[in-house]
């Protein structure tokens, strides 16, 4: 889900605009969504040539992944392995995680040469199609997954779970050929909130098939098969805009650049990293925050559901109401957040929201009560929304032209990354303590304060000079 006057490969994300922390007031006033204020809306946030369609159709791949996440790594499925797959064992938390975190480390070694191969060949749309079939293909393989299946799920979930990082990370370098530069933040807010209707759409489906299920008195084993299905069929349908309206605009590179531009996966990666580290000092500063705030990020995306069942004694149908009201929450934070993000700049948007993480830890941390729990969860839904559009936007600022698809694949690592420290640590700390699962959630908390801690080492104005 996720991140243009177009140049080079694949666009530029703009060569003024936006200085960073200040942002943008003259063009940042909201667009309505009555068909009045569309002209100025298409004015004063889009790129010229870009169609109000081609912006619906690129926030529709949020809108089409978003089930996955909602409901397969989120809500239903991972309660489901630990719970049955893995029958309760203590290191069934800790399988789940370590599956996730090898497909991570797969996307943290492959993305940057697959970005750049993006690139070069203006093969973008081409690679998004590829990953969205990968992963649905490989998320209907967990429907035939039962009680003591424990590999055949591992392998399914961590392979469409890279498949999904790949279109994640394809579809974030379109952002920047669509969005002027002053409006990087409301855009990607749009597609942010738009993502989680989507995911609120396969959760509510699948909760209609678990009450129906519940009520004829099965069991999980026979309903879990069917929300696999229907998200499913939501991701292949809902995906399908994308790949009709939504232009590729870069043009392709020489047959002998394009061959340079593929090397060796480990080579290619250290090349980039390199140059962050001369040319691009903030665009490396604000990944290494980046990847210490969503360690913590992926934690609550991968494991809310394992907390609210282990922790708090939430029955399926609970747990999905409650994604249901996180989903609610994280998407009118992504979409009125995005506006605030343009005004107030990215730095200081990005601040209040990591604080705002801190205090849900400590509140779920804290809850006894199954009230105060749900304080928490819609306090994780405003900063999910919030923290995500946000972090995006910042990495559209400062990316260099005709580069977006490679310098989103080193985004993507970051974020990989921290998936694979995060909830990797979660499952350490439960396996460790026979099952401490609100340890773990404060220890989490740790990676918020530090992603704060990086964050004030950011100077995003120093960053556009830097990208140009």
């Amino acid at each position: 889900m996720p991140l243009p006057p177009q140049a080079g490969n694949a666009g530029q994300a703009g060569q003024a605009g936006d200085s960073g922390d200040s942002g943008d007031s003259g063009n940042s006033g909201a667009p309505a969504a009555a068909g009045g204020a569309a002209p100025a809306l298409a004015a004063t946030s889009l790129n010229p040539g870009v169609a109000r369609r081609e912006v619906w159709a690129w926030a529709m791949y949020d809108f089409a992944n978003s089930g996955y996440t909602t409901v397969i790594l989120t809500t239903v499925f991972s309660a489901y392995f630990v719970g049955v797959v893995g029958r309760g064992e203590h290191w069934a938390t800790l399988a789940w995680t370590g599956a996730l975190s090898l497909s991570y480390l797969a996307i943290m070694l492959t993305m940057p040469t697959l970005g750049a191969r993006a690139d070069a060949r203006a093969a973008k749309r081409r690679l998004l199609f590829a990953s969205t079939v990968g992963c649905i293909l490989a998320t209907l393989s967990l429907a035939r997954v039962g009680a003591g299946d424990v590999w055949p799920a591992l392998i399914g979930i961590a392979l469409s779970n890279y498949f999904y990082c790949i279109g994640e990370s394809v579809v974030a370098a379109f952002l920047p050929e669509l969005a002027r530069p002053h409006a990087l933040g409301r855009v990607s807010g749009w597609g942010w909130s738009f993502g989680y209707c989507g995911g609120l759409l396969s959760l509510g489906l699948s909760l209609v098939v678990v009450t129906l299920a519940q009520g004829r008195g099965l069991g999980a084993e026979q309903f879990v098969p069917w929300v696999v299905l229907v998200t499913c069929a939501v991701f292949a349908l809902s995906a399908l805009p994308s790949f009709l309206f939504l232009r590729e605009r870069a043009v392709p590179a020489p047959e002998g650049s394009a061959r340079r531009a593929t090397p060796a996966m480990l080579s290619q990666l250290a090349h980039a990293w390199r140059e962050t580290r001369t040319h691009y000092v903030q665009f490396r500063r604000l990944l290494m925050c980046v990847a210490c705030y969503q360690a913590g990020v992926a934690v609550v995306i991968t494991l809310a559901a394992v907390y609210a069942e282990q922790a708090m004694g939430f029955r399926t149908e609970q747990t999905m109401l409650l994604v249901f009201v996180v989903n609610i929450a994280a998407a009118a934070g992504a979409f009125l957040f995005g506006y605030m993000q343009d005004r107030i700049g990215h730095k200081r948007a990005l601040t209040i929201t990591l604080c705002g993480w801190i205090v849900m830890v400590l509140v779920a941390y804290f809850a006894v009560a199954v009230p105060v729990f749900w304080v928490a969860a819609f306090l994780a839904g405003l900063c999910m929304g919030t923290s995500q559009s946000a972090g995006r936007a910042m990495v559209g600022s400062l990316a260099p032209a005709g580069r977006q698809a490679e310098f989103f694949a080193l985004w993507t690592f970051s974020v990989q990354l921290a998936a694979v420290v995060g909830p990797l640590t979660y499952g350490l700390i439960t396996w460790l303590t026979q099952g401490n699962h609100r340890l773990a959630i404060l220890i989490t908390g740790l990676f918020f304060v530090g992603g704060l801690a990086l964050l004030r080492r950011v100077d995003l104005a120093q960053g556009m000079r830097e990208r140009l």
